[in-house]
């Protein structure tokens, strides 16, 4: 049998640290059935494990790179050969540099251009809506660590190997693309999202759907939905009304060693 994926699909990506609107953001653009933004993507860690391949004494015995290279060229194209939808809006920090980085296997082997959507929310009320959420859900991935203070539970948050570092890395270097990066600030999203949304469908050069901004849904798939009985109970949970800037009172709460470290990262 020969493999021939599909090509004829547009892919982009969308990054942003967790809590800064990327489930309210995929909610809304997800009612068009021409497009999708995924969940949270395993993609790129496709992408990076079989190049780690090339590290292993098996492959230093034989090292066919061509024959690696050629699976490694085509993870985007295998892995959304049968989804319906024409615009895949892929969800990772796929602008993250490293050894390996994201972006420099993506450069090597997607061999195609591509841009991001960067989703942007102040470190500070990303925190505050982490406290929010495992304060409310007590079996929460952070309350399972038997730890005693906030400070704790933020510092294991602020991991260098968890999600919120790891985007803040790609953010950061996003930055120095701009001609590829469309970027949204979290309280722009919430305040007016129907303007944000516009400005999407001009970036991504797609005629305008009309969305809607109220009784939105939880996400769904493909028939697929998050099972958060893995992180936590209502991790990837939104409110369905209508959408609007919330103030949360835990931004005062978080601790003031952690405001020191961390409380310079706005956008």
């Amino acid at each position: 049998m020969i493999l021939e994926p599909k090509t004829n699909k547009q892919l982009f990506f969308l990054m942003g640290m967790p809590r800064s609107g990327n489930t309210l953001f995929a909610s809304i653009m997800n009612q068009n059935p021409e497009l999708v933004v995924t969940a949270n993507s395993i993609t790129l860690e496709i992408m990076k494990d079989l190049y780690l391949l090339k590290k292993t004494d098996v492959f230093h015995n034989f090292p066919d790179h061509k024959s690696l290279n050629n699976i490694i060229d085509v993870v985007y194209d295998l892995y959304y050969k049968d989804w319906p939808q024409r615009i895949i809006i892929d969800r990772g920090p796929v602008l993250a540099t490293g050894n390996p980085g994201n972006f420099e296997l993506m450069k090597i082997h997607y061999k195609r251009p591509f841009k991001c959507i960067v989703l942007l929310r102040d470190l500070m009320d990303v925190l505050a809506s982490y406290m929010k959420w495992y304060t409310e859900n007590p079996d929460s991935f952070v309350n399972r660590l038997n730890l005693k203070t906030d400070e704790e539970k933020l510092m294991v948050i602020m991991n260098k190997e968890g999600a919120v570092v790891k985007e803040l890395e790609a953010i950061k270097n996003a930055f120095n693309y701009p001609d590829i990066c469309h970027f949204i600030k979290y309280d722009d999203l919430t305040t007016n999202p129907q303007e944000e949304i516009k400005k999407v469908y001009k970036f991504l050069d797609e005629p305008y759907f009309n969305h809607r901004f109220i009784d939105l849904d939880q996400i769904n798939i493909n028939g697929m939905e998050y099972s958060d009985g893995v992180v936590g109970k209502n991790m990837h949970t939104i409110k369905t009304g209508e959408i609007m800037k919330e103030y949360n009172p835990y931004i005062e709460k978080i601790p003031q060693r952690i405001k020191d470290k961390y409380g310079h990262i706005k956008f």
